[in-house]
């Protein structure tokens, strides 16, 4: 079993992904979003399953920062903003196969491992 973690190191959430992953030896692949950004078509997997208004961290520092909260795109601006601005992110993102998550799962995952 292998999962695919995407976030950020200095990411809570995402360092709590990582442990769970650990704890229970599943090998992960961590793709840190500060060295390179999501791809638009990975991005896309989340969207479809999702939804762009789920992806997105509305209590994040740098949505705040930015002044979002009034903000309406379309669905194709927020991945493009998402993919330039991935601190804009809920995080992590998990995939595995084709099972996704969005944020902390730990109930989701544990059935995942559990397979």
């Amino acid at each position: 079993m292998e999962v695919q973690v995407f976030g950020w190191k200095k990411s809570a959430e995402t360092r709590k992904a990582l442990r769970f992953f650990a704890e229970r030896r599943v090998k992960v692949h961590f793709v840190d979003f500060q060295e390179r950004g999501p791809s638009p078509g990975e991005l896309a997997r989340f969207v479809q399953r999702f939804g762009v208004d789920r992806l997105i961290d509305a209590e994040s520092k740098r949505y705040q920062e930015l002044g979002l909260r009034h903000a309406h795109h379309s669905s194709d601006r927020w991945v493009e903003r998402l993919v330039d601005d991935p601190l804009l992110l809920r995080m992590p993102l998990v995939r595995f196969g084709n099972l996704l998550t969005v944020g902390l799962a730990e109930t989701e995952w544990k059935n995942w491992v559990a397979k």
